[in-house]
């Protein structure tokens, strides 16, 4: 049992180790895909061990009535939703307020992905291994909803890849992908900066560099 509140130093080592362990599964043509902003720090380590390449996914929480921090559910860029019913109910939000929450969602991930991505278009990954990156995971809600939108574009195959979860977490989305990749699962589980010396937080122009520079790395390749 992990008591310790740091795991890693920051980001960067997170990634580092991570990506030690993803490269003994021999992936097949792999595509990295990371959730910003500090999943992309992680990700972008992965994909350089890897030699893959490097995009952004953009899961957004849907936030209750009155209470945006609390997520009734979640959503990806093409719609995909994931929703909390028993909490829903237990709330009683609405219809109505559900379908505005997730169109104003949706209009901020692609506000994101415009920020993001710049001129380039989303990778292809249809009978690729994908693999989605974050830099920690929580409750799990909203990298459910990118399990879901990726399952979509038909990978070969799909893993989640993270330094630190729960490990209530884990099992509960073992179903979900063909593998997942866990550093640490500590009990108890904190706040996920708690498990990070440095977790200041990554910057829009950080994961533009980054993506950017794996463009360039790959390249070469």
């Amino acid at each position: 049992m992990i008591r310790c509140s740091s795991l890693f130093s920051d980001r960067k080592e997170a990634g580092e180790i991570l990506a030690e362990k993803l490269e003994k599964l021999r992936l097949e043509n792999p595509v990295v895909l990371a959730i910003p902003r500090g999943g992309v720090v992680v990700g972008y380590e992965v994909a350089r061990k890897l030699k893959a390449p490097l995009d952004v996914i953009v899961p957004r929480k849907l936030g209750a009535p009155g209470n945006p921090e609390l997520a009734i559910g979640a959503v990806a860029e093409d719609g995909t939703i994931i929703l909390d019913s028993s909490l829903i109910d237990y709330l009683e939000v609405d219809e109505e307020y559900i379908k505005k929450e997730k169109e104003r969602q949706v209009k901020e991930i692609k506000r994101r992905l415009n920020v993001y991505r710049g001129r380039f278009s989303r990778l292809e990954i249809e009978r690729r291994d994908v693999v989605i990156v974050d830099d920690g995971i929580a409750t799990g809600a909203t990298i459910r909803a990118a399990i879901a939108s990726v399952r979509k574009r038909k990978p070969a195959s799909l893993t989640l890849a993270v330094p630190v979860a729960p490990p209530s977490t884990i099992e509960k989305l073992r179903e979900e992908v063909d593998r997942i990749v866990c550093v640490s699962t500590p009990e108890p589980f904190f706040a996920i900066g708690r498990f990070y010396k440095d977790f200041r937080q990554t910057t829009d122009e950080e994961v533009i560099r980054l993506l950017e520079k794996n463009r360039r790395e790959v390249a070469k390749t």
